[in-house]
């Protein structure tokens, strides 16, 4: 775990009175324990991640040990459950002799495993935040009370605000995801072109991003009147003269996920299409200007939606003009109108203009911006405006 991780964690812990947080999301649980599992995010089998202030615990199925001891996880305590089987090289190596020690000190369910992982780190007593995120009806009442003396509680929102705040590490990943996005979107653009489908174009940005080591999720690239649809799978829809481009398009780095959301037009923009275009910039630069720690949330958000009607868009209308982004594509803070939750130094957010006009067409900037000391940095490198394609 890196210190800015521990730092948050610790802050949470003392701030809510508990004696343990207990992470159960994909999310959450590669926050405390850097591990993702696959089979958690495919098949959601039930794993835990422990902060404690006696140190850190993992515990997976067994058909997970294999990754942990590969990846060298550096945590306290590794436990399993599960009937998942291995077999063994004789004489069996240093990573193989891991697998199986851990395998044979398997417990007979989760709930089991959990207990004692927060006895392996010391925690005997006191009030556990139970991240709920990923916990059945079922399960809950089921681990809560495996865990007595412990006093299990709702945890979800102290991870999710623990996360708020980006270290270095998670600000580099951040920023080398957003680049992998950038470029792999330079790219479609390159090839757009009277005939192109939107498929075409959605199949070479998912190759341009696993290119770089990226992982691309969510791409939208939609033509025309497909474009006023806020979440279009790609179609065959060919591109035509004077069509306008919706791109919004994402991709993940080392679990960090970045989108980045520009407007293209094929052939010489109309009065309408420039007019829209030129006031959801606007709108995304009066936010990002007005960004800086202190600052509300519903502030940007008026801010932006201001400076897209005076720049002639007056139906412009959105419930938020962006969010906080992370391990996951949506996290706090939302930029929302009536919410007063002051920004802090270190939030990564992605600031947004959408505009759906059905029966005409869409357009949308998206930027990724730091909330600095004094203000904000953007870190996207390209252009917002108006694409003109030829």
């Amino acid at each position: 775990m890196y210190p800015h991780q521990a730092e948050r964690l610790t802050r949470t812990l003392d701030a809510a009175g508990l004696a343990a947080l207990v992470a159960t999301s994909v999310e959450n649980v590669a926050y405390v324990t850097g591990f993702r599992s696959l089979t958690k995010e495919v098949y959601r089998t039930p794993s835990f991640g422990i902060f404690a202030p006696g140190g850190t615990a993992l515990v997976v199925p067994a058909i997970d040990l294999a990754a942990i001891a590969a990846d060298a996880v550096a945590v306290d305590h590794v436990g399993c459950f599960g009937g998942f089987v291995s077999s063994y090289a004789e004489p069996p190596d240093e990573q193989a002799r891991r697998i199986r020690a851990l395998a044979d000190a398997r417990a007979t369910s989760p709930a089991e495993a959990l207990a004692a992982a927060l006895a392996a780190v010391g925690v005997s007593a006191g009030t556990v935040g139970l991240d709920e995120g990923l916990l059945s009806p079922q399960a809950w009442p089921r681990l809560a009370a495996r865990l007595e003396p412990l006093k299990a509680v709702p945890g979800a929102d102290a991870f999710l605000d623990a996360r708020r705040v980006k270290g270095p590490w998670e600000i580099e990943s951040l920023q080398r995801a957003l680049g992998i996005a950038e470029e792999a979107a330079n790219a479609v653009v390159q090839m757009l072109g009277p005939g192109v489908t939107e498929r075409e174009a959605v199949r070479l940005f998912q190759q341009e991003v696993l290119k770089r080591d990226g992982a691309a999720y969510g791409a939208i690239v939609a033509f025309g009147e497909r474009a006023a649809i806020p979440a279009p799978a790609p179609t065959d829809r060919a591109l035509r003269p004077h069509d306008l481009v919706r791109l919004d398009l994402c991709c993940a780095h080392r679990g960090y996920c970045a989108e980045v959301a520009r407007t293209a037009v094929m052939g010489e923009p109309t009065p309408r299409q420039q007019q829209a275009a030129d006031a959801l910039v606007a709108g995304v630069e009066a936010a990002i200007e007005r960004i800086k720690p202190g600052v509300s949330a519903s502030d940007i958000h008026q801010a932006a939606v201001d400076a897209v009607g005076r720049a002639g868009l007056d139906d412009f209308r959105r419930y938020h003009v962006g969010h906080g982004i992370g391990l996951e594509p949506y996290e706090r803070p939302k930029l929302a109108a009536g919410i007063t939750t002051p920004l802090e130094a270190g939030e990564v957010l992605r600031v947004e203009t959408p505009y759906y006009v059905h029966g005409w067409s869409g357009l949308s900037v998206k930027d990724t911006v730091l909330v600095t000391t004094t203000g904000a940095r953007a870190l996207n490198r390209s252009a917002r405006g108006l694409l003109v394609l030829d």
